[in-house]
């Protein structure tokens, strides 16, 4: 996820302009992205290959003349060993380590129906997922972040790619999001998941159950 990346690649971070109004949202960014750089004793090459992006651009970044996209502030946390409400500057007060069983509301959605298993808000979401037998079987999900999932009952059969994988209640998964993959469940009565993503702010059925038909995957 060596030489340094050419500023101009494309990849799963890929440098494209900041989204529009972005620029006005993050105007204290570009002094936390170095602190936290050199927090971590890393040099702008060496940060900047594990991220997926080339030194100029993280230059640009740390000194305002860009703005990041949400996937690249993502992958910068993951870099620097932080969350990126710390690279926002923000702060969450009150917030439950702990969530309760008798407090995760099932939410149906595309067939499936997911409870939330973790706090709204941080830069990863995890869920509690059912999957029925034959629900969203022909969608192929391709999206930045990284996927990992663990198989509590049922049988479950995960295409990744070109590979077909075939999942036992115990067998756990852990991937790259960009990597085309698809999920179903092999038994009449579903598979029941435990899943984790890392895709930043996006609502737990866009994570879990990606477009709706009639969507683009």
């Amino acid at each position: 996820m060596s030489s340094s990346v050419p500023e101009h690649s494309a990849g799963p971070h890929a440098e494209a302009e900041p989204m529009a109004g972005q620029a006005d949202a993050l105007p204290a960014v570009a002094p936390r992205l170095r602190a936290l750089r050199r927090q971590a004793s890393l040099t702008l090459e060496a940060a900047a290959r594990a991220a997926g992006l080339s030194p100029a651009h993280l230059s640009r970044l740390e000194t305002g003349q860009r703005q990041p996209s949400l996937p690249m502030l993502l992958a910068l946390a993951r870099v620097y060993g932080t969350a990126v409400s710390e690279l926002l500057g923000e702060t969450v007060a009150g917030r439950d380590a702990v969530v309760r069983a008798a407090d995760m509301e099932p939410t149906a959605a595309g067939g499936w129906t997911y409870w939330q298993a973790g706090a709204s808000g941080r830069g990863m979401q995890a869920l509690r997922v059912h999957v029925p037998y034959g629900s969203q079987s022909d969608i192929v999900r391709v999206h930045p972040g990284e996927e990992w999932l663990h198989v509590l009952r049922g049988r479950l059969r995960l295409r990744l790619g070109d590979a077909a994988h075939r999942l036992a209640p115990g067998d756990s998964a852990h991937f790259d999001s960009l990597t085309p993959h698809r999920i179903a469940a092999e038994d009449h009565d579903g598979v029941d998941l435990l899943f984790v993503h890392t895709l930043l702010q996006s609502p737990a059925a866009a994570l879990c159950l990606g477009p709706t038909p009639g969507d683009v995957s």
